[in-house]
């Protein structure tokens, strides 16, 4: 930003608006005084796409709000995130009352300034740069108000500013219907796996194999208890440590995805409690024994190294007989024949996490093909996922193109290269000063909001 195009000025956020910190004091409002209505209190959570998301929002009743003596909002408000998803940011858009939780920063705009210029600079590059600036490298990325104030904006002419705006508007809104139209994608790709794996778990997917084969109807009707090996087995939950030992257990989100991911564990230090048949050998079978019934019973084939991790005790492991290949198992677990069966048998009272026992697992229905129809069916599976997966890769590279060119567009805008320049606009330097000349302005209070008053 050191070459600034003709009539910019480089200046401090604070020089453009207030910054204004949500009341911490002893009437900061705890979980125990949310309501079902009331005046929306809005945390870090509740920005979504650079609005405010009130499908989950908390709500405090107007006597607490009336008691805050600071962090209410207004229409126009940017709300700034300066604890853990630092630059996390939403405009307030027509809310008649609100207030913002410790982990946001009111930013409000001068009236003289453009509070959707601001808006598209602190997500711009630019903007981004400025976080790592003023972040204070703790373990948790914080920021305070001060430092916010601190950013560094490239302001441009007013008139610049609104041509500015008004063309990222309509670009984005282009990028915001292409994002939408990708979205279908992933929904289409879990329509369609799924839609294999019940054709798979019938025999519909090799029923000309058999055709071919000249084979009579050959599955057997059976449960889970009876293709496994012994009982299925419940895992440890060994307290974590914040260092590195040699000793792993997995977290859950190792297998939320029904893919085995080794990077998801925590480092625990080795105890007597720790059997040998909690470590995970090469093809166990893991599924998860409590999670959000999203993910309850979710499975996964474990394919590290012996003896690398133990597993968690919201896990069950099961290891197959010889009479059905992993893979074929795995495929049965996934589909949604089971894991419907799984969640309708899920017990929990309201507010805590479901959960599916061992017997409730070993009673699953299983359809047992022979082995060798068995490997036919992995086969085939197989080879349509990876199909499917190509289209999956390229909607994740669609989705980052989309990224890159809003960030460069971005850029590009705060470089003044978007949009012509017209040397007949008034430049930034006069609209510093009509800011500072508003700043020294008293403030007039209207009612629900203040004001300063304007000449």
């Amino acid at each position: 930003m050191n070459d600034l195009p003709n009539g910019w000025k480089l200046v401090t956020l604070k020089e453009l608006g207030l910054l204004i910190n949500g009341d911490r004091g002893k009437n900061y409002p705890s979980k125990n005084v949310f309501t079902e209505a009331g005046v929306p209190f809005i945390n870090a959570g509740h920005l979504v796409d650079g609005l405010i998301d009130f499908s989950q929002m908390n709500y405090i009743p107007e006597g607490r709000f009336n008691l805050l003596c600071g962090g209410k909002v207004q229409t126009n408000d940017l709300l700034y995130c300066i604890r853990g998803s630092l630059g996390k940011i939403a405009i307030v858009k027509s809310i008649e009352n609100g207030a913002i939780a410790s982990s946001l920063v009111i930013i409000r705009a001068f009236e003289s300034c453009n509070h959707k210029y601001l808006y598209y600079s602190l997500v711009s590059p630019f903007g981004q740069d400025e976080i790592s600036k003023h972040d204070n490298g703790s373990a948790q990325p914080n920021l305070s108000a001060a430092n916010l104030g601190k950013y560094l904006i490239p302001v441009a002419p007013l008139n610049e500013q609104r041509r500015i705006v008004a063309k990222l508007d309509r670009l984005f809104a282009h990028s915001r219907r292409t994002r939408e139209e990708l979205e279908h994608i992933p929904k289409l790709i879990k329509r369609y796996k799924q839609a294999v794996l019940a054709a798979a778990c019938r025999g519909d997917l090799t029923e000309d194999w058999r055709i071919k084969q000249k084979l009579e109807e050959s599955w057997e009707s059976t449960t889970l208890a009876e293709v496994i090996v012994d009982k299925p087995k419940n895992g440890y939950s060994a307290k974590p440590v914040q260092y590195e030992t040699p000793f792993r257990v997995l977290t859950l989100t190792a297998t939320t995805s029904g893919k085995f991911n080794p990077e998801h564990y925590k480092y625990f230090e080795e105890t007597a409690d720790i059997g040998e048949n909690f470590w995970l050998q090469p093809n166990d079978i893991l599924i998860q024994r409590g999670n959000t019934i999203e993910y309850v019973g979710v499975a996964a084939i474990y394919d590290g190294l012996p003896n690398q991790f133990i597993f968690p005790d919201l896990m069950i492991r099961v290891r197959a007989k010889p009479i059905v290949l992993n893979q074929f198992l795995h495929m049965v677990l996934s589909c949604e024949k089971s894991r419907q069966y799984l969640r309708d048998r899920a017990t929990g009272t309201a507010g805590s996490m479901p959960k599916i026992n061992q017997p409730t697992l070993i009673s699953l229905p299983i359809e047992l093909p022979t082995i060798e129809e068995q490997k036919e069916i992995v086969r085939r599976v197989e080879k349509m996922f990876k199909s499917i997966e190509s289209i999956e890769e390229q909607y994740q590279q669609a989705r980052q193109l989309c990224d890159r060119l809003e960030q460069a567009t971005l850029a590009k805008a705060f470089r003044g290269e978007l949009v012509p320049q017209d040397p007949n606009d008034e430049p930034a330097s006069v609209l510093l000063e009509r800011i500072c000349a508003e700043k020294q302005q008293p403030v007039v209070s209207t009612g629900k909001k203040s004001r300063r008053k304007t000449a």
